[in-house]
């Protein structure tokens, strides 16, 4: 009997030590797994910081020429002349830097700006998300306007300019008329 007991105590264990086994070879492979989904992520989101860093700098460098036109078309020698000039100048060179850092060099010389300079980070962070809120609402005013223009014409997105309708119309000739219309708000029948 003694002998049974062993052997089935031999069993549960050499069962233990494959479940076990195999946990560990589950989770190491669900690690490196893990691993491998953490690298492509971090490489897409650099990309995707790249390209933005890239589009920053370019608009940085078009406003900096839009500037530079300005200041040229200004009376030379004036203080609106220089000062379009000194900004034209220095938004060029802070798109050059944005080209050429890398991105966290770039967070790090932010921190380390904040930290030596905090009011006037956070006056600049504050102009920022002004103009940027401006910008916002200036670019959303355009879209609601000209979505309002399509809804007082009586057309939206969804329907086509010679779709049937069933809205109410008035003719001075007939009086009110409700039913199908066509686009010119006549009846079809």
């Amino acid at each position: 009997m003694s002998n049974a007991n062993t052997s089935s105590t031999d069993n549960g264990k050499s069962v233990k030590a494959k479940v076990k086994d195999a946990a560990g070879s589950a989770a190491e492979g669900l690690k490196a797994r893990s691993q491998d989904a953490a690298d492509t992520v971090a490489s897409e989101a650099a990309g995707y910081a790249n390209q933005a860093k890239g589009t920053a700098a370019d608009e940085m460098k078009g406003v900096a020429s839009a500037l530079r036109t300005a200041a040229d078309e200004l009376r030379s020698g004036s203080p609106q002349e220089r000062t379009f000039s000194q900004i034209a100048d220095g938004l060029a060179d802070a798109s050059e830097a944005v080209r050429d850092q890398d991105l966290s060099e770039m967070v790090s010389s932010v921190t380390g700006f904040a930290r030596r300079n905090p009011l006037v980070f956070l006056g600049s962070a504050a102009l920022i998300g002004f103009a940027a809120t401006r910008f916002a609402k200036a670019s959303s005013d355009g879209a609601s306007s000209a979505q309002g223009a399509r809804s007082a014409a009586g057309y939206s997105d969804h329907s086509a300019r010679n779709a049937p309708s069933s809205r109410s119309h008035f003719s001075p000739a007939t009086g009110p008329t409700t039913g199908p219309t066509t686009a010119g708000g006549q009846n079809e029948y």
